[in-house]
């Protein structure tokens, strides 16, 4: 998921470089919203990791 995140915002610049202004929000917003779902998504594994008792591996 992190990995759609970086290429809307890959996207975005490309777009806000070459001027489109509605494509380059859009794929900002696009990467903004799958990145904090990402980071919900990875705090809450943290969270059932440290409930559950495992360490994490690393």
């Amino acid at each position: 998921m992190l990995g759609w995140a970086l290429t809307f915002l890959v996207v975005a610049l490309i777009a806000a470089l070459f001027g489109f202004g509605g494509i380059a929000s859009a794929s900002a917003g696009i990467a903004q919203l799958l990145f904090f779902v990402f980071i919900v998504l990875f705090v809450i594994a943290i969270i059932a990791n440290a409930v559950r008792g495992r360490s994490p591996r690393i």
